[in-house]
C-alpha cells in the first residue's frame, strides 16, 4: 500500500510540474497541494514545499511563498533554490535585511551561480538606497519644518526647495506617515497660521498627501485643523490658496465617504457615525462659507464646485440619497442667496461671473438626487417660501432678488424655477421692470424673461406678451448691453420651429438682420465679455437657419472672437458656443420623416418640416473646412480641459457632436489630432451622456482608421482609446459604429502585444467573434480583419483549439468563400495561426471534410495573395505532423505545389 500511495504522490507531482511549466500556477498548486496530503517522506514533502513557494510567487501570495520556503529550508538547509525563493518573497514582503541574508546562503553554497551575485548586488543597492532614505528622512522633516518656520530665515530658494520636499514627501506612504508622527499636523497647522501664500500651498498641498487615501489620518487631521480654519482658509482672496484648499478639502471628503463606502458592512457602527459627522461637519462650514460677506468671490465658488462633486449621488446604484436632503434642509436658502445675488447692489455677496451658473447647475444635481414626490415637493416649498421672501415687503431690491432666484431656478431644476414663475406677480413684475430706467434692474427682468422663454411651457404666453416688449427694447434701448439681452429673448422665441426652415414666427430677413448684429457685438471688444456672452448666446438660436450659418463661418473676426470667448475665464458661455457650432456643423440628429406620413399630411394640409437647401452635404462640409481653419479645434480642446460645472454631460455631447462632424472626412484628421483633439476625444468618450460618449468613441475610430495610432496617440495615451472603441461594438450601437469600431481595433491590434492584451482584457474577443456571423459582408470581414490581429496573442491561438467551439471550422470555410477580401482574411489568419501554434495544424482535417478542396482552392487562385498564404499553411501542416502531411500528400496536392514551384513569375 505504501508503494502504492508514493506513485500517486509522484505523478500528482509530475502533473504539478506539467501545469506550472504550461503557466496554469493555480492548478499546478492544487496539484502539489494534493501530493502533500498523500506524502510521508520528509525529502518528498521538501520538494513539494518549495514547488509550492514557487506558486505562491507567481500568484503573488508573498506571506505563503515565504512559508512554504521555510518549511523546506527546515529539512534540507542547503536547499538553495528553497532560500533564493525565500529571499524573493521576503523582498517583496519588505523584509530587506533577512532577504539579504538568504542570498548570501545561496552565494556562499553556490558561488558560481551568476543569478545569485546579480540578485544580491541589485538587492543590496536597493537597501543602501532605502536605510539611507530612512534615516536621512527623519532628521529631514524637522529639518525641512524649521527652515520654513524661521521668521528670520531670508533665503527664498532654500524655503521654497524646503516646502518641494515637504510635498513630495508627503506623497510616499512611508514619508506621510513619517511626516504625521513626527508632529508634523502641528506644524503644517503653524504654516497654516503664518498667512503667508507660499507657506500656506505648501501646507496645504503636503496635506494632501497626507490625506490621500488614509481615512484615519484624514479624521485626526481634521480634529486638529477643525473645518471652521479649513473653510476660512477656502474663503481667502489669495486664488491660488483657496484652489489648493479646494483640493484638500475634496481628497478628505473622498477619503471619508471611502471609509463610510468600506464599513458600511456591519463593522463597528461608532466608525461610520464618525465619517458621516465629520462628512456633514465640513459640508455645514461649507454652506455657511456661501453666505458670509468676508468670504472672497472665488472661495464662494470653490465651495460651490466642492458641494457639487460631494454632495449628489454619483449614480444611481447608491440608494443612499440622504447627504443631498440634509443639504437642502440644512443648506437650501444659503444657496439661494448666492443665486440670488445681483451684481453691483448694495451690500451684495462677492461673486465672480461663474457663480451664478454653478448655483444652477449644484441646484439641478441635489434636484435631481431626490427620489420621490414628496422630497420634490419640499424642494419645490423651500424655493417658493425664499422667493416670496423677498418678494413681499422688501420694496424693488427685493422683488429684483426675487427674479433673480427665479432665473437662477429656471437655468438649473427648471420644474422648480416654473412653479416660483406661477407665483402671484412674479411674472407681472418681469414684465413691469423690463421697461425700467434702471440699466441694472431692467437687465435682471429681461434675463429672466429669456430664461423663461428657453421652457417651452411659458413661451406662448411670453410670446403674446413679451415680443413686442422686447422689441420695443430692442429698437429704442440707449444700452447694447440691454439690447443684446433682448435680441436674445427675440432670437430664443423665434427659433420656436427649431431647424424646420418653413415654421419661422418672424418675418423672412429679420433673422439675417439679428444675426448681423449678434456678430457685430461678438467682435466689439469694447464691450464687456459678460454681455457678448450673450451675443453668443443669440447666435445659439439664430443658427438654426442654414442664411445665418453660411454667413457666420464667412465671418473669421466672428468666430475666432466666439473662440477667443470660449477660452476665457467666464464658462457660462460653453453650452452657447458648442450650440452654435452644432448647428454650423449639423452634428444634430436628423429625424427622416415618414413617407406614408408626408403623402397624408399633404393630403390634410398639415404643416410639412423642411429642410433648408444651404443644409445639403456639399454646403456642411464647406462650413466645417472654414471652422478648421478658423481654428475650432483648439477652442474645443480648451473647453474641455476646463474642470468646471459648466461643462455639464449635455454640453460635452455637444462638443463630441462637433468632433464628429469635423473628423468626417479622412484628409482633415491628421490637422484635428494636430491641434489636441486626439487627446480632448479621449475624457468625451470616457464620461457623459451615452450618446456624447458614442459620438466621441466614433470620432477616436475614425482617427484611428487613418491616421498611425501611435502618432495620433503617443506614449500611454494610445491604451486609453481601446475602452471607447470596444464601447462600439456593443449590440445597441448602429451598424456603421460596429463596423468603424471594428477596422479601429484591428489597426490596434496590429501594433504590438500590450494593446491586443488591453483589448482581450477589455472582453472585446466574444464580440468580434459574434460580428463574424454578421449578414453584412462588410462588419464581417472588418471582424474577420481584426481577428486575424487578434491571433498573434496565444490566448487567442489557445482559444482556436477549445472543446466544441466552432472558430477554426468558420475560418477554413470563410477560406474557402467568394467574396475575396473575406477570403484574404480567412486564409492569412489560418496561416499565422498554423505557423504560431503548430497543434492547429492537426485540428484542421478534422473541422470540415472540405478542408483539402479549400487548400487546394487557395492554391489555384488568380490571385498571387491567396496563393502565397494557402502555400504557408500547406507549409506549416506538412512540418506540424506526420498523419496531416501523408493526407496533404496523397492528394494533388503534390502536383499543385510541382506546378507553383516553377513559375518564375511569382518568387
Amino acid at each position: 500500500a505504501g508503494a502504492h500511495r508514493q506513485v500517486t504522490a509522484e505523478q500528482l507531482r509530475a502533473r504539478g510540474n506539467a501545469l506550472f511549466q504550461a503557466g496554469d500556477h493555480g492548478a499546478a498548486l492544487a496539484a502539489y497541494t494534493e501530493a502533500l496530503s498523500l506524502s510521508d517522506a520528509p525529502s518528498e514533502r521538501a520538494v513539494l514545499h518549495r514547488n509550492r513557494a514557487a506558486c505562491y510567487l507567481k500568484l503573488e501570495d508573498y506571506t505563503k511563498a515565504e512559508a512554504d520556503a521555510t518549511k523546506a529550508i527546515e529539512a534540507d538547509g542547503r536547499d538553495v533554490k528553497a532560500l533564493f525563493r525565500r529571499s524573493q518573497a521576503l523582498q517583496q514582503l519588505g523584509r530587506l535585511d533577512q532577504a539579504v541574508s538568504d542570498l548570501q546562503r545561496c552565494v556562499s553554497l553556490e558561488p558560481r551561480n551568476k543569478a545569485f551575485q546579480e540578485a544580491l548586488r541589485a538587492l543590496g543597492s536597493s537597501m543602501h538606497e532605502k536605510m539611507k532614505a530612512m534615516s536621512c528622512t527623519d532628521s529631514k522633516v524637522e529639518q525641512m519644518f524649521q527652515i520654513l518656520l524661521n521668521l528670520d530665515e531670508k533665503d527664498a530658494d532654500k524655503k521654497q526647495k524646503a516646502a518641494q520636499n515637504l510635498i513630495v514627501l508627503a506623497r510616499e506612504e512611508a514619508g506621510a506617515e513619517k511626516i504625521f508622527q513626527s508632529d508634523g499636523v502641528r506644524l503644517l497647522t503653524q504654516l497654516l497660521d503664518t498667512a503667508k501664500a507660499d507657506l500656506m500651498l505648501a501646507a496645504l498641498r503636503t496635506l494632501v498627501g497626507l490625506c490621500s487615501g488614509h481615512r484615519s489620518r484624514t479624521t485626526a487631521i481634521l480634529a486638529e485643523l477643525g473645518a471652521p480654519r479649513l473653510a476660512a482658509v477656502l474663503g481667502v482672496e489669495h486664488e491660488q490658496v483657496s484652489l489648493a484648499a479646494c483640493n484638500l478639502l475634496h481628497v478628505m471628503f473622498d477619503s471619508l465617504k471611502e471609509g463610510l463606502q468600506k464599513d458600511f458592512r456591519g463593522k463597528e457602527d461608532a466608525v461610520v457615525l464618525d465619517s458621516s459627522k465629520d462628512l456633514k461637519l465640513l459640508i455645514k462650514h461649507l454652506l455657511e462659507l456661501l453666505v458670509l460677506e468676508g468670504a472672497s468671490a472665488h472661495g464662494r465658488d470653490n465651495a460651490l464646485n466642492l458641494l457639487i462633486k460631494v454632495v449628489p449621488r454619483k449614480s444611481p446604484k447608491e440608494t443612499n440619497n440622504s447627504l443631498s436632503l440634509w443639504v437642502i434642509d440644512q443648506g437650501l436658502k444659503k444657496i439661494l442667496e448666492v443665486g440670488s445675488t445681483v451684481c453691483g447692489s448694495l451690500g451684495s455677496l462677492p461673486v465672480t461671473e461663474n457663480s451664478r451658473m454653478s448655483t444652477s447647475v449644484l441646484l439641478s444635481k441635489l434636484y435631481e438626487d431626490l427620489k420621490c414626490d414628496a422630497e420634490r415637493e419640499n424642494f419645490h416649498h423651500l424655493c417658493e417660501d425664499y422667493v416670496r421672501s423677498w418678494f413681499e415687503g422688501h420694496e424693488l431690491p427685493g422683488k429684483l432678488r426675487a427674479i433673480q432666484t427665479v432665473s437662477c431656478l429656471l437655468q438649473g431644476p427648471s420644474d422648480a424655477g416654473n412653479r416660483v414663475l406661477e407665483l402671484e406677480g412674479i411674472m407681472d413684475s418681469v414684465l413691469s421692470l423690463c421697461a425700467s430706467v434702471c440699466e441694472a434692474h431692467q437687465l435682471v427682468a429681461v434675463e429672466a424673461l429669456i430664461h423663461a422663454a428657453d421652457k417651452a411651457k411659458r413661451a406662448s404666453f411670453i410670446t403674446a406678451n413679451g415680443v413686442s416688449l422686447l422689441k420695443e427694447i430692442y429698437k429704442h434701448s440707449e444700452r447694447d448691453s440691454i439690447r443684446i439681452r433682448a435680441l436674445v429673448g427675440l432670437c430664443k422665441l423665434g427659433s420656436a420651429g427649431g431647424t424646420d426652415f418653413s415654421m419661422k414666427q418672424f418675418a423672412e430677413g429679420s433673422t439675417m438682420k439679428l444675426a448681423k448684429q449678434c456678430r457685430k457685438w461678438l467682435c466689439n471688444e469694447a464691450i464687456d465679455a459678460g454681455t457678448r456672452r450673450w451675443a453668443v448666446e443669440g447666435l445659439a438660436y439664430l443658427t438654426f437657419d442654414a442664411d445665418v450659418k453660411e454667413e457666420f463661418v464667412e465671418d473669421k473676426a466672428a468666430m475666432q472672437a466666439m473662440f477667443h470667448l470660449a477660452k476665457s475665464e467666464d464658462r457660462s458661455v460653453l453650452y452657447a458656443v458648442a450650440s452654435t457650432l452644432v448647428n454650423c456643423t449639423n452634428s444634430y440628429d436628423h429625424e427622416e420623416p415618414d413617407p406614408q406620413m408626408l403623402e397624408l399630411a399633404k393630403y390634410a394640409k398639415q404643416h410639412i418640416p423642411e429642410q433648408h437647401p444651404k443644409d445639403k452635404p456639399e454646403f456642411v462640409k464647406r462650413r466645417v473646412r472654414k471652422l478648421l481653419t478658423a481654428g475650432v479645434v483648439s477652442a474645443l480642446a480648451c473647453m474641455v480641459k476646463s474642470e468646471n460645472p459648466a461643462l455639464t454631460n449635455s454640453c460635452r455631447e455637444l462638443i463630441s457632436r462637433v468632433f464628429l462632424a469635423l473628423v468626417e472626412e479622412a484628409e482633415d484628421r491628421g490637422g484635428v489630432v494636430a491641434q489636441g483633439g486626439g487627446k480632448a476625444l479621449i475624457p468625451l468618450s470616457l464620461e457623459g451622456t451615452e450618446v456624447g460618449q458614442t459620438k466621441a468613441a466614433q470620432a477616436l475610430a475614425k482617427i484611428t482608421i487613418t491616421s498611425n495610432p501611435e502618432m495620433a496617440f503617443p506614449g500611454e495615451r494610445i491604451y486609453e482609446v481601446v475602452r471607447p472603441l470596444v464601447s462600439l461594438l456593443h449590440l445597441q450601437r448602429t451598424g456603421l459604429e460596429n463596423f468603424e469600431g471594428l477596422m479601429a481595433l484591428t489597426n490596434l491590434a496590429g501594433i504590438s502585444e500590450r494593446l491586443r492584451q488591453k483589448i482581450l482584457k477589455e472582453r472585446a474577443v466574444p464580440m468580434i467573434e459574434g460580428y463574424m456571423f454578421e449578414e453584412h459582408e462588410l462588419i464581417r470581414l472588418a471582424a474577420t480583419e481584426c481577428m486575424c490581429n487578434m491571433a498573434m496573442s496565444k490566448e487567442v491561438q489557445e482559444m482556436f483549439l477549445a472543446e466544441g467551439s466552432d472558430r477554426l471550422k468558420l475560418m477554413v470555410l470563410y477560406s474557402g468563400e467568394e467574396d475575396e477580401k473575406l477570403r484574404r482574411a480567412a486564409s492569412g489568419t489560418l496561416a499565422m495561426l498554423t505557423a504560431l501554434h503548430p497543434p492547429i495544424c492537426k485540428r484542421i482535417p478534422q473541422v470540415t471534410v472540405h478542408w483539402l478542396e479549400i487548400l487546394q482552392a487557395l492554391l489555384l487562385s488568380p490571385s498571387a495573395e491567396l496563393q502565397h498564404r494557402g502555400a504557408v499553411v500547406v507549409m506549416n501542416m506538412m512540418a506540424a505532423a506526420r498523419e496531416v502531411a501523408e493526407q496533404l500528400i496523397a492528394s494533388e496536392m503534390l502536383e499543385i505545389l510541382s506546378v507553383l514551384a516553377k513559375d518564375k513569375d511569382k518568387p
